[in-house]
């Protein structure tokens, strides 16, 4: 093992005071609302805490922490080209509102499965997708310390029947009622420096669009259709950063609820928002979502 992952986006992407860090994940919790609780997976955004902060919160706000003993985060990764998924080889991450222990068995257990590699420390270091919820997970999870662990999985760029194959192996962990998911995913980047400048003016302003395809997206996500979405991400390419964590997690899905005996599950969207309203070719924003998935 690799010992500590440090908090390398600390004091940029978030603050790297613990006390300021707490008061402002205090005041966006605060602010957001239990509709749609106990949750049994979130998808939150990755970004700067400045642009999506609040509404992450409307995601961890779902969160009931009592009976959780083990939490997977499941991020994309930005930095290196993975065609699968890979563990954390570090003993526990750092955070400004203390460490979080990694669950080295279960990540052991991923690994003999031959579908996982390791990623060494700089890699882990590198990418923000799934550091960028360790602080909310520290907030939520502040007085049940050493009573769970985090599984982190750095997700990489999966073709369609991968997606479906991880998705049936995470379905047993996603059934254990000791276990929560976290699905770390922006939504769509929207102008030229992203490479995505898809507009259909018949919504109106171009922010207006990019919430129409957006919507699109999130509608098939609540209906937990996987080939849907692989369906229309082909369609209209929208640069959903988190999609194969999030495919993964709606085949998890589908494939519990294809098994006898699972109750009813219910995945919802609480909260979207966009860096930017963009009016213009020349402007940019990248629109953020939170989600809550129920089984009852």
């Amino acid at each position: 093992m690799s010992g500590k992952r440090s908090a390398s986006h600390a004091g940029s992407w978030y603050s790297g005071s613990g006390q300021k860090l707490s008061s402002e994940l205090d005041n966006w919790l605060a602010n957001a609302n239990a509709t749609h609780t106990p949750a049994k997976a979130v998808i939150a955004p990755h970004a700067g805490y400045a642009y999506c902060g609040a509404c992450s919160a409307w995601a961890y706000k779902q969160i009931d922490p009592s009976n959780i003993k083990r939490v997977f985060i499941l991020g994309p990764s930005h930095h290196v080209y993975l065609s699968g998924c890979a563990v954390t080889s570090c003993e526990s991450y750092e955070t400004p509102l203390g460490d979080l222990p990694i669950d080295r068995e279960i990540c052991s257990e991923l690994v003999k499965t031959g579908h996982f590699q390791k990623m060494n420390k700089s890699v882990d270091e590198d990418e923000h997708s799934i550091e960028m919820h360790l602080p909310y997970v520290a907030k939520v999870f502040e007085n049940y310390q050493g009573r769970f662990k985090i599984v982190p999985v750095l997700v990489g760029s999966l073709k369609a029947d991968k997606e479906q194959s991880y998705g049936r192996i995470f379905s047993k962990y996603l059934k254990d009622p000791q276990n929560l998911f976290i699905i770390s995913s922006d939504f769509c980047h929207w102008g030229s420096r992203f490479s995505y400048t898809y507009h259909d003016k018949s919504y109106g302003k171009i922010y207006q669009s990019i919430e129409a395809v957006d919507k699109m997206g999130m509608d098939l996500i609540e209906q937990v259709d996987p080939r849907g979405f692989h369906s229309y991400l082909k369609e209209f390419g929208n640069t959903i950063c988190g999609r194969h964590p999030i495919a993964v997690l709606l085949h998890a899905v589908d494939t519990l609820a294809s098994e006898s005996g699972n109750g009813k599950m219910s995945l919802q969207i609480l909260a979207i928002s966009q860096s930017n309203k963009c009016k213009t070719d020349s402007d940019s924003s990248v629109s953020y979502a939170s989600a809550s998935l129920v089984f009852s």
